[in-house]
């Protein structure tokens, strides 16, 4: 008698959709988008929500597929909308007050913040860090250490109130 097959593991399944189906969803990511490296993040981010939801998917009836392609088609309409990738707009003139030119205020700065940020835990110096330097969103930044959307805006906040205690507002 043969036995009846067996529902994969959690990690079989995530196994799977890692040899089977990241190849082409960072293709399909890519053909809308235009960009490799950003198609291979897209793509990362669907199977990362696919392992987040990976009991749901065991005991799905529909194509495992097909829902990696629609969160991947969802995830490529979500980065377009985002404001940073819109790069221009037509008719409209923007002059960073901020930006310098002077490779001096630069260097001026890295030495005054690398004091500041060593100051802080590093889990709160990572946050700022993705967040500032690295221009994410809390979500992006809770994706990428790991770490619920709320973690991320209470480093965010003790962060920045540590810092604004320890840098004094020069006198006029």
């Amino acid at each position: 008698m043969a036995t009846p097959p067996t529902a994969p593991s959690r990690s079989e399944l995530l196994g799977t959709i890692m040899r089977e189906h990241r190849e082409s969803l960072v293709s399909y990511a890519e053909k809308m988008l235009g960009d490799h490296g950003l198609a291979e993040d897209i793509a990362q981010e669907a199977i990362i929500r696919a392992w987040r939801n990976i009991d749901r998917l065991l005991g799905m009836d529909g194509s495992v597929r097909g829902w990696l392609f629609t969160v991947t088609r969802h995830l490529v309409i979500d980065w377009v909308r985002k404001p940073h990738a819109r790069r221009e707009v037509v008719g409209v003139t923007y002059n960073d007050p901020v930006s310098r030119t002077d490779a001096t205020a630069a260097v001026h700065d890295v030495m005054v913040a690398r004091p500041l940020l060593q100051r802080l835990s590093a889990e709160h110096r990572a946050v700022l860090v993705h967040i500032y330097l690295c221009d994410r969103s809390i979500q992006e930044t809770a994706g990428i250490l790991g770490v619920p959307a709320g973690t991320v805006k209470s480093r965010h906040h003790n962060a920045l109130r540590k810092l604004r205690g320890t840098v004094r507002p020069e006198a006029a």
